[in-house]
């Protein structure tokens, strides 16, 4: 079976991997940190967003068309390692499990 698609970037993480190279040329000392703060505060003074919204918009379109193909085909279901909660959950099963327990010894008692 085909793996799940993966969500889509935003219009901001679009703009920021073709920015990024630009960024760390004009200030090649700055950490991964300091490049991501510099995106942030150039994405927020940049006027126009439209190429990158309209870029974001069909992605998503791309991702919700693929996402369906892919329930079509029988994904979205429970397989082998998908992640799941087992600590806590198994952790209040156990418990009541035990409680249980012993509320049944205790009837055979009787």
């Amino acid at each position: 079976m085909a793996e799940k698609p993966k969500r889509p970037l935003s219009a901001y993480m679009l703009w920021l991997n073709e920015a990024r190279d630009k960024i760390k040329r004009e200030n090649p000392d700055f950490k991964v940190t300091e490049i991501a703060k510099k995106g942030g505060e150039l994405w927020r003074n940049m006027k126009d967003k439209s190429e990158w919204e309209a870029k974001a918009a069909t992605a998503k379109q791309n991702y919700i068309k693929a996402l369906q193909e892919y329930e079509r085909n029988g994904g979205g279901g429970e397989e082998k390692g998908s992640k799941k909660r087992k600590g806590k959950a198994s952790a209040k099963t156990t418990k009541k499990s035990k409680k249980g327990a012993s509320e049944d010894d205790e009837d055979e008692s009787d």
